[in-house]
């Protein structure tokens, strides 16, 4: 779609695509669209960066792993790009580059979490609370998990599987973690290979569904409603179209948490669901302030007190779900309004 036309040369059955271009420095933006008896609907999927004339970019995996879908490497404007609103720590806005990788379509369900879970007691896993990973119903997200149980169960899912997981107990890498309260140091991640908890940077940038400067996960509008999204309308905001609502009256039953079922909502430019709404997720970053400089795949800072969660919740109003959101808490915290999501290196 630009900045200059282009030429398509080659789309090979493993979701390559190469284009030529004239300038050999600049960013394009890819669009895609559904094929409905005619192309409707082009929206932004992705950045890219050139630095020749012929590029190939993986933008889409036709045999994605089971339940994820792949985010195609790419750049992004993180950040608030919507002046006036939100909180100080969105700014100020800066590029990132992010590799590819695989994100699970749904936030993880009661039902995937107890498969995991019932595996991981049994090969060696301790988790901080019996009850970790409640859920409504095993089609809802599951919560009331800390980020130390979240990470040990991404662990256990890659062994499950048989794949060498990602978190270890030293820069070394040769103890997996599999119990205790470990503040595992971005040294300790095998970055290639496991399931894992999303960096921020990921997940805003799965978040935008390809789409630039929108407040929301979708490119059509900038507002969001009850038909969108499950959170609580209770208070006003010009971009709130469900106010005064309160919690979405739909799943304001039977008890705390107010969840919604995996998929209830249509998903975003890459396919995902609930990135917005629904449950908060767990994210792997340390709490932290952005800087203005261009960054490639960062990790956050190597300390704090606080780890990262996004994307707001079935509890909290609209201002929380916005893309730009950024939350926090202790990784020892829990609650009923909050999850997560995991990710896995692209190509395994």
């Amino acid at each position: 779609a630009g900045p200059v036309a282009t030429t398509i040369t080659a789309i090979r059955a493993d979701g390559y695509v190469t284009w030529t271009n004239i300038p050999t420095n600049a960013t394009f933006t890819v669009q895609t669209a559904v094929s409905l008896g005619g192309l409707i609907n082009w929206v932004d999927y992705i950045q890219v960066p050139t630095t020749t004339a012929a590029t190939t970019n993986r933008l889409i995996d036709p045999n994605p792993p089971a339940g994820m879908v792949i985010i195609p490497a790419g750049s992004f404007t993180m950040g608030n790009t919507f002046s006036g609103e939100g909180y100080g720590d969105e700014l100020p806005l800066h590029t990132v580059y992010v590799s590819a990788f695989y994100m699970d379509r749904y936030e993880v369900t009661k039902a995937l979490w107890d498969e995991v879970y019932n595996w991981a007691i049994t090969h060696g896993y301790s988790f901080d609370y019996a009850n970790s990973g409640e859920g409504k119903a095993s089609n809802h997200p599951a919560q009331r998990m800390t980020w130390y149980d979240a990470v040990k169960w991404c662990n256990a899912r890659s062994e499950k599987e048989g794949r060498v997981p990602a978190y270890y107990t030293s820069s070394g890498q040769t103890t997996v973690y599999r119990s205790g309260q470990v503040d595992v140091d971005n040294s300790w991640v095998n970055w290639n290979s496991g399931y894992r908890l999303p960096t921020e940077s990921e997940r805003e940038k799965a978040a935008r569904g390809g789409s630039s400067g929108h407040r929301f996960p979708w490119s059509n509008v900038d507002t969001i409603s009850h038909s969108q999204a499950n959170y609580n309308a209770d208070i006003s905001y010009p971009y709130n179209l469900s106010y005064p609502a309160g919690y979405h009256p739909t799943f304001a039953s039977g008890g705390f948490p107010y969840t919604s079922p995996a998929g209830y909502f249509a998903p975003n430019g890459y396919g995902l669901y609930d990135m917005d709404g629904n449950v908060l997720e767990w994210c792997w970053d340390w709490y932290g302030f952005y800087g203005s400089v261009s960054q490639t795949d960062p990790r956050g800072p190597a300390s704090g007190p606080y780890r990262r969660i996004r994307g707001g919740s079935w509890r909290y109003s609209a201002i929380e779900c916005r893309t730009a959101g950024r939350g926090y808490s202790y990784p020892y915290g829990r609650s009923d309004y909050c999850g997560f999501r995991s990710v896995r290196p692209a190509g395994q």
